[in-house]
């Protein structure tokens, strides 16, 4: 449990509480962040401040009665932060944010780089943090930052395997396909989060608990988040189009081994005429008698072979 209170002109990290039953709260608090908290730990914030805190099951819900709602108190916001798994790919993490009497208390069962930025930015810059609502207003602002960032990777990764997808051989299909689903889940990722945090600004500033100057900059964070869902758009449709590039391409690979195949089968088909032929035991065939007719027979048949081939190089099927 990390909190943070204003002291004078300054902010102050008030150490780490690890224990519920020996924890006494400081006077003006602007932000209590709860990482990875015990059943006993809500329990007692719920208790001290009087709130109605979401269970685990209530904070994964996708209703929009779910995701935002308020009472004549306080605000609350289960909304979707984009974090990294052990493998190192992008999901979405549900983190709960609550107002009350101005402070702001979030509840996290990850740990995401963002929350140790805005902690810092804080301790460094507390002129910036009046109250619960500049920290939320700051944490979103940087989120979508990073939202942006990533957007912008995905773009360039894209652009990337389009090229390369283009210039390469078929050996490097599945290689191809793999990084085109991987591109295809985060770009998705990122959509639902933007989303997400979108929905949740947009009824977030409607609310009358909201100052003028906090509402001037979620306002300027939900046009970049729009702009940002309409790129997501513009990625996922590059994707679409490089996807069937590469299926063109396969195709086309695919067809090109088909008319060798068919080329091939064309060109065997006289000399095995000719061997069907000659392969008769008729008692009366003169062939048979003459002494060269092995040889001739075999020469006949090369160049049964050589010129079908000849004529469909000469047309361009081959």
């Amino acid at each position: 449990m990390n909190i943070f209170k204003k002291d004078g002109d300054s902010i102050v990290r008030c150490e780490e509480f690890n224990n519920v039953n020996a924890l006494t709260l400081p006077q003006n608090i602007i932000w209590i962040d709860l990482v990875h908290p015990s059943s006993a730990e809500v329990s007692y914030i719920a208790k001290i401040y009087g709130l109605d805190i979401p269970t685990k099951e209530e904070r994964e819900e996708i209703e929009q009665s779910a995701r935002y709602f308020e009472d004549a108190q306080s605000i609350t916001i289960n909304t979707y932060f984009l974090i990294r798994d052990q493998e190192m790919k992008l999901h979405n993490e549900t983190v709960t944010f609550i107002l009350f009497q101005k402070i702001l208390f979030t509840i996290r069962y990850a740990n995401f780089k963002v929350f140790n930025e805005i902690q810092r930015d804080i301790l460094i810059s507390p002129k910036n943090f009046e109250d619960g609502f500049d920290v939320i207003s700051s944490i979103f602002e940087l989120r979508v930052e990073r939202d942006a960032d990533m957007l912008e990777g995905a773009a360039e990764l894209t652009k990337f395997l389009r090229k390369e997808i283009s210039e390469k051989d078929s050996s490097e299909h599945n290689t191809h396909l793999a990084k085109l689903a991987d591109l295809q889940e985060l770009n998705l990722n990122i959509r639902v989060s933007l989303f997400d945090k979108r929905r949740a600004i947009a009824s977030f500033l409607k609310s009358n608990k909201v100052e003028s100057e906090i509402k001037k900059e979620l306002n300027i964070i939900l046009q970049d988040l729009n702009s940002l869902t309409e790129f997501t758009t513009a990625n996922l449709n590059m994707l679409d189009h490089t996807q069937s590039l590469l299926a063109n391409q396969v195709n086309i690979e695919q067809n090109k081994i088909i008319k060798l195949f068919t080329v091939a089968t064309m060109a065997m088909m006289p000399p095995t005429l000719i061997g069907t032929i000659y392969g008769m035991n008729f008692t009366h065939m003169p062939e048979l008698e003459w002494e060269f007719s092995y040889p001739i027979v075999l020469i006949t048949m090369i160049i049964s072979t050589v010129i079908p081939v000849f004529y469909f190089k000469k047309k361009g099927w081959l």
